[in-house]
């Protein structure tokens, strides 16, 4: 933090699209109870302190919470030396980490060393003589966050292309994929979704991180949840249960 009140924060991280930048500035700026004009996030350096790789949903729940507890720290500091305090210091500075707590033997919430958040699915499928098929896939997670929720529908729609469309084929001479184009590999348009619902749970869960932030991601959640609702409820439908995806009529019939 310098005299002027400007802000710089730096992790070790990644920007790969998931909207670091933007998150970690304002994980920092609410923990120092300034505006975010005046939050500097950098990232992208080794020469940052150490943090998990952008991957598998952990960025926001893991450099989250340690900007969170370095930003915490930062602002006792500054409180501490008072405004007077400043005379000859160009800036003042803090460094915090983060790991799982004592909670992670008590409550079951973690997924390859990350927390990551729960959720429900629920499917109705239906089909006319014809064959054609009506789906509506509802979706509850327990995160109350509006900016996920793209990404979960998201996910969801991967999830009805998953059991039902997808299917990559191999030519058994040669090991080579066969159907290597869109018009062979075929993936859910806007037709084939049809309604997806996704609602939140109102909840605050402080065991998962000092933040309270989850993973999501499209696998974990969106995909593999929504994977399974359709398949039971095919079950449900028709009696059969089919273990070997996408769900085709000859394995129906």
């Amino acid at each position: 933090m310098y005299p002027d009140g400007r802000v710089v924060v730096e992790a070790g991280t990644q920007e790969l699209g998931g909207g670091t930048y933007t998150i970690m500035t304002q994980i920092a700026a609410d923990a120092l109870g300034v505006p975010v004009t005046r939050v500097i996030f950098r990232l992208g350096d080794t020469r940052y302190p150490e943090t998990p790789v952008s991957g598998g949903s952990q960025t926001a729940a893991t450099t989250g919470s340690a900007v969170y507890e370095a930003a915490l720290a930062l602002k006792a500091k500054a409180d501490a030396i008072g405004p007077g305090g400043w005379k000859g210091r160009p800036y003042i500075e803090e460094v915090a980490s983060a790991a799982p707590g004592p909670d992670e033997k008590t409550f079951s919430m973690f997924f390859l060393r990350r927390p990551i958040c729960g959720g429900a699915r629920g499917c109705r499928p239906g089909a006319d003589a014809g064959g054609a098929h009506d789906r509506r896939l509802r979706g509850g997670q327990d995160p109350e966050c509006s900016a996920a929720r793209s990404q979960f529908t998201g996910g969801m729609a991967w999830g009805i292309s998953f059991p039902v469309q997808e299917h990559t084929t191999y030519d058994e001479r040669l090991g080579r994929i066969v159907n290597n184009n869109l018009a062979e590999y075929h993936v859910p348009v806007n037709a084939d979704v049809g309604e997806i619902d996704v609602s939140w749970a109102d909840e605050d869960d402080q065991h998962a991180s000092p933040i309270g932030a989850k993973g999501i991601g499209e696998i974990e959640i969106g995909i593999t949840g929504a994977a399974a609702a359709i398949t039971n409820a095919v079950y449900r439908a028709t009696g059969k249960r089919v273990r070997d995806l996408p769900i085709t009529l000859d394995k129906v019939l």
